[in-house]
């Protein structure tokens, strides 16, 4: 089954970004970014994903005990790249850019990636 992805209605209509999909057996959830020269796709846990949401929302840091745990590396200028990577699989990382990342956020924020746990 060919996972149907979904990206943020902030998103600029044919621009490149974070997009989200999801597979049922076993529930897992997939994040990738269009223009990720790696094609990485980060794979992780409806429960992690479920915790970056709701940090996102509330504009706080994430528990520390949710294992595994996206763990989202904002480059400190605006020109520097955003990683996100998942605790169970340190070495896929997808990079994205502040913008992208933003639209994002504010996706997450309007509860547009809620059905996805």
């Amino acid at each position: 089954m060919t996972p149907h992805w979904q990206k943020s209605s902030y998103c600029s209509e044919g621009a490149s970004c974070i997009h989200i999909a999801t597979t049922p057996t076993p529930p897992t959830i997939h994040l990738t970014e269009s223009a990720d020269p790696t094609k990485a796709i980060l794979t992780t846990t409806p429960a992690a994903f479920h915790t970056l949401l709701t940090t996102l929302k509330a504009d706080t840091p994430p528990p520390k005990a949710t294992t595994p745990a996206i763990e989202v590396t904002l480059g400190e200028t605006p020109d520097a790249p955003v990683h996100l990577r998942s605790t169970a699989t340190p070495d896929i990382v997808v990079t994205t850019d502040h913008d992208k990342w933003n639209a994002f956020v504010l996706g997450v924020r309007a509860g547009e990636f809620d059905h996805f746990v």
